[in-house]
Order: C-alpha cells, then sequence, then structure tokens
C-alpha cells in the first residue's frame, strides 16, 4: 500500500486537518446529508457535535430550488450569497466533512470545483475517523464574519440531459455511474417513485463504495486506477460521473482527480432525471 498524500486541493487526513485546525485562513464545513430513509438529521447532529470552527453546509439549501430534481448545483448568486454570509470566501483553505466518512463531502467539493474554487478538499474518513481518532469536538456555533468571494464557474465540470444523450448515443465519453451493481443492472426498484430501472446506453458501472477502504478513506492512486479499468473504463478518454441524484457521481469524480485524469465532468441531474424521462433509451444487464 502506498503511502497517503495529503493534497489540499483534494484529500486530506485527519492528521492534516488537526495540525491545521487553529490556521486563521482555514475554513472547515460540515457537509453532512443523508438519503430520506436514513433517519438521521444532519443540521441536528450538526447543531450537537462537530469539528471545532465548522460550519454547516446545507446540500438541499444551497442548491438549485427552481429545480423539481433534487439538489442541483446552486445559481452562482446564490453560491456568493450563502458563503458570503458563512464567512468563507478567497484567500481561505476549505476542508469539507460529512458525517458517513466520504459521501456527501465530494458533492461540496465539486460544487467549490464548478464555482472555480481549487483551494477545497474533502476530510479523508470524515468525521467517524476524526471520531474514532478521540479528537477534539464541539457544540458552539463560530462566530461568523462576511467574507468577499470572486466565482468564475466552470461550465466543463458539469453536464446536462442532452449532453449526455448526445456522449451515450455517439460513444464521446467514458459515462460512469456510482450506483449499486442491482440498481445499474435494473434488477432492483429505484428507491425515489416513478423512476425506470436501468442504466444510460454505454455506460460502466463503479459502485461509489468500490473507491473506498472500508473505514471510509478513499483507496491509494494505484488502487483507484486498478477499480476503473476492472469496470472497463478507458481512463484516456473524458469521463462523465453519474449516480441517483448527482451526490455518489461527485465521489467518483474525486476519485478521477486524485489518480490525475483532469477531463471529467459530473451528471448533475443523474438517474434522477434520465430515469423519469420515457424517451431517453434505457440499457439493463
Amino acid at each position: 500500500m502506498t503511502a497517503f498524500k495529503d493534497d489540499p486541493k483534494t484529500l486530506v487526513s485527519t492528521d492534516w486537518l488537526a495540525q491545521h485546525l487553529k490556521d486563521p485562513d482555514l475554513r472547515i464545513l460540515d457537509a453532512s446529508w443523508y438519503m430520506p430513509g436514513a433517519g438521521r438529521d444532519a443540521k441536528a447532529e450538526y447543531g450537537a457535535s462537530h469539528i471545532p470552527g465548522a460550519r454547516f453546509f446545507d446540500l438541499d439549501e444551497i442548491s438549485d430550488q427552481r429545480s423539481a430534481l433534487p439538489h442541483m448545483a446552486p445559481p452562482v448568486e446564490k453560491f456568493i450569497s450563502r458563503m458570503r454570509a458563512m464567512g468563507v470566501g478567497d484567500g481561505h483553505q476549505v476542508v469539507v466533512y460529512d458525517g458517513a466518512g466520504l459521501f456527501s463531502a465530494a458533492r461540496v467539493w465539486w460544487t467549490f470545483r464548478l464555482m472555480g474554487k481549487t483551494d477545497v478538499a474533502v476530510l479523508d474518513g470524515g468525521l467517524p475517523k476524526w471520531r474514532t481518532e478521540g479528537r477534539e469536538m464541539e457544540d458552539m456555533a463560530p462566530v461568523l464574519r462576511e467574507r468577499h468571494i470572486t466565482v468564475s464557474r466552470q461550465a466543463g465540470l458539469v453536464k446536462d440531459v442532452t449532453q449526455v444523450a448526445h456522449a451515450s448515443k455517439l460513444g464521446e465519453a467514458e459515462i460512469i455511474d456510482a450506483r449499486p451493481a442491482p440498481r445499474f443492472r435494473g434488477e432492483v426498484p429505484e428507491p425515489r417513485p416513478g423512476l425506470r430501472a436501468g442504466h444510460i446506453p454505454g455506460s460502466r458501472n463503479v459502485p461509489f463504495g468500490e473507491v473506498l477502504n472500508s473505514d471510509g478513506t478513499m483507496k491509494d492512486v494505484p488502487a483507484l486506477r486498478a477499480v476503473f479499468e476492472a469496470a472497463g473504463v478507458d481512463l484516456s478518454r473524458p469521463a462523465i460521473t453519474s449516480c441517483g441524484s448527482g451526490v455518489t457521481a461527485a465521489i467518483l469524480a474525486l476519485a478521477l482527480e486524485r489518480i490525475g485524469h483532469r477531463n471529467w465532468a459530473l451528471y448533475d441531474g443523474s438517474w434522477a432525471e434520465w430515469g423519469m424521462y420515457d424517451d431517453l433509451k434505457v440499457a439493463k444487464g
């Protein structure tokens, strides 16, 4: 197993965060989010206990609520407004974590990337690893002071349904689906009502759990490459990541970034959108 390399633009260890916890230009975000059936209240859990200085990033609220689809990427103006109010801005190193280990934090990492902010990393292993190691926690909300933030939306990091349909039909990119294999193959119904079962024609399946270790940390670079290659992904080609609603697709995007694959984008609507429209083809098996 190769040694873990902290990278403040992708992934940092709990040791790195503990060493930098008091840095004045560090901003920590609790981006915990759970599936509706999980029976967990992310905001309440944050209020009860969080990493010192952490602000709560509400994935559902900081989204495009004009869309009928769940937690779509926020408009630029809304992102700016929310980050300014949270005191997150230019010159800050952002570290994002979640209560599952490595789950919804990757979606917030992608959102910052989409807005042109690259000094942002996910905490490897998240809150479970931090807690297991007996590290400092607090229940106080941080004092927030507005901070200016400059945003430059990177349109190439997101794809809409028309672009994905085009890529699927013409084979222009490797479409990589992060959902569990039974859902990808269409063997079980989707958790969201009203969606068809199956996958985008021509897509490959890399269930997001396969890029993670059992403790919720991300696998090392050689192991990540092996996972994608075992699924038949040609890493020399452009990639589009997809999942159920655009959350775990970001875990695959983070994994691609870790291995040096720079030509990737995320399908924001994901299966919540594709599975809804009868005129879009669905493959099974």
